[in-house]
């Protein structure tokens, strides 16, 4: 803003009292400042407050004076509450180095007018960025990208001073300030997402505010132009766009800005529509790859598949990998069983799942292929062998691991309607091995379909454990076993409170042993030989017999 529009600001009742030639500066900024010597605080174009605590005599203010305009400062505004007026060697001093002086008035305060000189300012920034903005969409939808979001970051905080991250949906970190920006915590990413699904789905309008310990952040969502708007409703949409997390509340932004912030949304919306565009090489052999498999091929045919594909997925591998397998599934309450809608946005969810932190073991995580085929997402995760001794597989998927920094936004977006179920293979060293590893995957994935939550994984390591047969245990008959065994034990516990149910996992869990399991439980042996004995007494079973305590185990496991 212009110095002659803050003196045409009734409000401010300043008056000029030197530098009426100077009025057409421009004013970047505002401090208020008493120190003797404020230019380690100064970067220029600023308008300096001040009252006058740092004047001692006369001779001070030719030094002040020139500080100023040797960094820069536009004009100098000083209060009259200190001595009733302004001393005229200030006056002559800012003459004399021709910067402009105001006379504040003790009825107005500083905050007032910085106030006013922030909120000018800041609209002009905004305005400044949205042309700067509007180019850049401009360069990024005729031609090759500009950079990318981070630019555009940069610029929010260079010139807005807003704090400002691009996230997927599952949570993951697309794209951050390149300088100057901190860094956002991984809970926090998580946390953000989680809110923004959350909000999405209960039908609330961004930008969503959430408060994370003292930091309060604004959602906008990232919505595409390709497969994410053409989703057929909001459950399959939430799933698939990215967010803007901005540090700051927009419940009280002007139309400006927020406008500004939407016409940068759609700026990262080109962005994800061209990285979604380049994931069609890889999806496109991952398809050709499954078809092959699921034909029956010949070995030798789907090796000299992967041998194409090798290249694209993991570059300067070398030689051909090894490969692991994920299989994933989501799946809506009520949908019908064979849901062809689901496989796309599985396939979606787990391509950001595969390229979270810590998630995939490659270090070209982004380069997995995941093809789709009805409801169902399958993955091709290239493992490099390093080594005649080491194939890759202890750098690979692990189920566990998976779903580590995913689960809590994942959950938000599935609210009570939807599931994700995933099943992970272990590594295989060739084309033959490749259709066994998509089978194991696929009962893993069934493992994991069993047990609760909205959010589930399983890996190829259960499948040689009982837990394998679990799952297809019809469900009457799973009731009736754990029924026969475990009631008697459930209604003694709720008439006596003996804790008879947690003695027995315990027991089971220490092998049987009297000792460790006393221990475990801070009980005297002879009270836990009184407890197994109540047990046996209410069950008819023996402790001591293996056969009995697999039942037991057993039915734990099915409760």
């Amino acid at each position: 803003m212009r110095l002659r529009a803050l003196l045409d600001t009734d409000a401010l009742g300043l008056r000029l009292l030197g530098g009426e030639d100077e009025l057409e500066r421009t004013v970047r900024g505002v401090m208020t400042t008493d120190l003797r010597d404020p230019s380690r605080y100064l970067s220029g174009g600023e308008l300096v407050l001040t009252g006058l605590a740092w004047r001692r005599d006369a001779a001070d203010s030719e030094p002040f004076v020139q500080i100023l305009v040797g960094a820069g400062v536009t004009a100098l505004a000083a209060g009259e509450a200190e001595l009733g007026h302004v001393p005229e060697d200030l006056i002559t001093a800012c003459a004399r180095h021709r910067l402009p002086l105001f006379a504040v008035s003790e009825s107005v305060a500083f905050a007032t007018i910085t106030e006013h000189v922030v909120r000018q300012v800041s609209g002009e920034r905004a305005g400044d960025l949205a042309a700067v903005v509007d180019r850049h969409r401009r360069m990024m939808t005729s031609g090759p990208a500009g950079g990318g979001p981070d630019v555009v970051l940069d610029l929010l905080g260079s010139d807005l001073d807003l704090g400002a991250w691009v996230l997927s949906p599952a949570g993951r970190l697309v794209a951050s300030p390149r300088v100057g920006g901190p860094a956002l915590p991984a809970d926090v990413c998580a946390r953000l997402a989680a809110e923004h699904l959350a909000a999405t789905r209960s039908g609330r309008r961004g930008p969503h505010r959430v408060t994370v310990g003292t930091t309060t952040y604004s959602l906008f969502p990232v919505r595409g132009t390709g497969r994410t708007a053409a989703a057929r409703d909001v459950r399959e949409t939430v799933l698939s766009e990215w967010l803007l997390a901005v540090e700051a509340d927009a419940g009280d932004w002007a139309e400006e800005r927020l406008d500004l912030l939407q016409g940068v949304t759609q700026l990262i919306a080109v962005e994800r529509d061209r990285r979604e565009a380049a994931r069609t090489v890889r999806r496109r052999l991952a398809q050709e790859v499954l078809e092959l498999v699921q034909a029956g091929a010949a070995p030798a045919e789907i090796a000299a598949r992967l041998r194409v594909a090798a290249p694209v997925l993991l570059p300067g591998l070398g030689a051909a990998p090894h490969w692991q397998v994920v299989v994933a599934r989501v799946e809506w309450d009520g949908a019908d069983g064979a849901d062809t809608v689901g496989g796309p946005v599985a396939q979606a969810l787990l391509e950001e799942i595969l390229a979270a932190p810590r998630a995939a073991g490659p270090e070209h995580a982004d380069r997995i292929a995941v093809a789709h085929t009805g409801g169902e997402a399958i993955a091709l995760v290239p493992l490099p062998a390093v080594s005649a001794e080491h194939d890759g597989s202890e750098c690979g998927v692990v189920a566990d691991a998976l779903l580590e920094s995913v689960r809590v936004p994942l959950t938000a977006g599935l609210n009570d309607d939807g599931r994700l179920t995933l099943g992970v293979s272990a590594a295989v060293h060739s084309a033959e091995g490749l259709r066994g590893a998509l089978e194991e995957a696929r009962h893993a994935r069934r493992v994991a379909a069993a047990r609760p939550g909205r959010v589930c994984a399983a890996g190829h390591q259960e499948l040689a454990s009982h837990v394998l047969l679990l799952p297809f245990v019809p469900d009457d008959v799973r009731r009736a076993f754990t029924a026969r065994l475990l009631d008697p034990l459930r209604d003694y516990d709720r008439r006596h409170r003996a804790e008879l149910i947690p003695t027995l996992e315990a027991f089971l869990d220490c092998d049987g042993s009297w000792t460790r399991c006393a221990t475990r439980l801070h009980l005297h042996v002879n009270t836990l030989r009184y407890r197994v004995g109540r047990i046996e007494q209410l069950t008819g079973r023996d402790l001591s017999r293996l056969e009995d305590k697999l039942d037991f185990f057993l039915a734990l496991r099915m409760s």
